[in-house]
């Protein structure tokens, strides 16, 4: 699991690729989120069209960083998930709860 992550326009872009699985990298992902929730930061965009698989854990880290910024106001955009990610959305219900987007452009300023 790898992951990026800049701040832009008041956006936290969060770039994930390989597999959310939790463990150590879960807890440095929602670190950075909250971070930046703590300094105002209202959007994260998460890049995750290079994850190749996600469990209950990784799930779980994803549910935490859109709790942290819906608890301020603000909105997590789930970008491009791949096909299997997008299927695992859609079983767990999670497509309804999270806004899933195909671009960066899909989210108004």
């Amino acid at each position: 699991m790898k992951f990026s992550a800049e701040t832009k326009n008041n956006t936290l872009f969060l770039h994930l690729s390989g597999d959310l699985i939790g463990e150590n990298d879960g807890s440095n992902i929602v670190g950075t989120a909250a971070d930046a929730v703590q300094n105002g930061v209202k959007k994260c965009i998460v890049n995750i069209a290079d994850l190749r698989y996600i469990n209950s854990s990784g799930i779980g880290v994803l549910i935490t960083i859109l709790t942290k910024f819906r608890n301020k106001g603000g909105e997590v955009y789930l970008l491009n998930p791949s096909e299997s990610v997008k299927k695992l959305l859609v079983i767990t219900k999670l497509n309804a709860i999270f806004q899933v987007i195909q671009s960066e452009s899909e989210v108004a300023g």
